[in-house]
């Protein structure tokens, strides 16, 4: 106790020349509910290499290309933790549920695949005429999932979409009724159609945002060295364009410089006399770049992807919604852990191991000061990733996780002793398989039974 409690109080940001008090710990609490409620208004969620999904950053006061970016490492001193969503964001995925593969699962509850409905709402669709009087398609049984809303339908202007998982129709629970039954619970029902509807995450998969990465020329500013400099940039999927010095740089070292693209104005620039010159203009700060592309093809290349950084479209992967609200929840208060316990997690670039209290849940390891502590400091996306035991260093037993690709970050934990971290591998496994690559997803879907009705 009295060390959960030391390492609480050293969590603390402490005013200069005092102690940490009660009145520090409500401070550092309100500052994170600022941060948090400025998240919650941009609705966006960070998916930089480990950065913060609470913070702030002014790109615009940058000024030159040796000044260096708010460093974003997930346990960076002074900076509120995050998710690293990186190889999420990449790739498209959907959960299968807890239990379709049992053998391999730490917890068989059912044989039955389980649906995790999120976001239930109800949908009255007023009958129309003809031979499909609400409009819309339902298919497949435990879940009877809405597969097509006719466009001007009734079902349309309620609100339906497709994805939604049927719960309830007319007042009667049909998350366990043959598709056949539910068909005729609503055909025979009163004209207005009452359903119970819910989004499911295995029926929404995460669709990847746009990237680029390349090398370009870029105008440098500095009132000592003008000219053009090859510089390497990378496009995240949260939309900040980072660059750095070299290639090898990118996940080895701090980003030169972090611009944030929403809003920003760009477009080709001929008012310099260089082909393939275009400009960007953030939104934030009165600065402009200029950037030098190889070809007019590679310049299209970046435009495009630019672009849809600059307009982004803010909707989250509905998983994305479930870890943040997990996030203000304390650890033992998220439902059916796969695993917990401390695990000590590596900071490669200061090369010490960082001690956390782990929760593990459906793909995602959530990161907390102590067993008592409220809310998470982050944690990881694990979908994709490979888990082995391997020896580092001193220690002979180490958890690697490894992306498929090695523009992503490898994480090492350890846990307490050997059987611990056997302990924590298998849950890891168990845990990471419940995600499956779409199109692996989609050919297991087809394969299913089909029933469909329109109505």
């Amino acid at each position: 106790d009295l060390k959960s409690e030391m390492d609480k109080t050293r969590k603390l940001p402490l005013k200069k020349d005092t102690r940490a008090s009660d009145s520090s710990q409500e401070d550092a609490i309100d500052q994170w509910a600022r941060r948090r409620k400025q998240f919650k208004d941009s609705k966006k969620c960070s998916s930089t290499g480990g950065s913060s999904i609470n913070s702030t950053i002014t790109e615009g006061s940058i000024n030159s290309e040796d000044a260096r970016s708010v460093d974003l490492g997930l346990y960076s001193e002074n900076e509120d933790r995050g998710f690293y969503t990186e190889n999420f964001h990449s790739a498209s995925w959907v959960f299968r549920g807890d239990d379709v593969s049992p053998d391999n699962s730490p917890r068989c509850l059912s044989k039955r695949p389980r649906p995790v409905a999120i976001r239930e709402r109800t949908v009255k669709i007023a009958k129309g005429t003809g031979n499909y009087p609400w409009g819309f398609r339902i298919q497949f049984s435990k879940p009877i999932l809405v597969t097509e809303v006719d466009t001007n339908s009734a079902a349309e202007e309620a609100g339906l979409q497709v994805g939604d998982i049927l719960i309830a129709v007319n007042g009667t629970d049909v998350t366990s009724m043959p598709h056949s039954e539910a068909a005729n619970l609503a055909r025979k029902g009163p004209d207005i159609l009452t359903m119970i509807v819910g989004s499911d995450i295995s029926r929404y998969p995460n669709t990847p945002k746009p990237t680029c990465r390349g090398y370009l020329h870029k105008r440098t500013q500095s009132a000592i060295l003008k000219g053009w400099r090859k510089r390497w940039f990378v496009l995240k999927h949260n939309g900040y364009l980072h660059y750095y010095k070299h290639k090898k740089d990118e996940g080895k070292c701090r980003p030169l410089e972090v611009t944030k693209l929403e809003g920003a104005e760009i477009g080709v620039d001929t008012s310099l006399g260089k082909p393939f010159v275009f400009k960007c203009i953030p939104q934030a700060g009165n600065r402009t770049f200029y950037f030098c592309a190889t070809s007019n093809q590679e310049m299209k290349r970046w435009l495009e992807a630019m672009d849809k950084a600059v307009h982004p479209i803010h909707q989250n992967h509905v998983w994305v919604d479930v870890t943040l609200h997990n996030t203000a929840l304390p650890p033992l208060a998220i439902k059916n852990p796969e695993c917990l316990g401390l695990l000590h997690q590596l900071d490669r670039s200061k090369d010490v191991w960082i001690q956390h209290y782990c929760i593990l849940k459906d793909g995602c390891l959530y990161f907390y000061a102590t067993l008592r502590s409220t809310p998470a400091q982050g944690g990881l996306y694990l979908q994709g990733y490979i888990v082995s035991e391997q020896s580092l260093g001193s220690k002979r037993s180490v958890i690697e996780l490894k992306p498929t690709s090695e523009e992503f970050k490898t994480f090492y934990l350890c846990a307490e002793n050997v059987n611990e971290n056997k302990r924590w591998i298998t849950a890891l496994k168990a845990s990471i398989n419940k995600w499956l690559p779409l199109h692996q997803a989609i050919q297991d879907f087809m394969n299913r039974p089909l029933e469909e009705t329109r109505m």
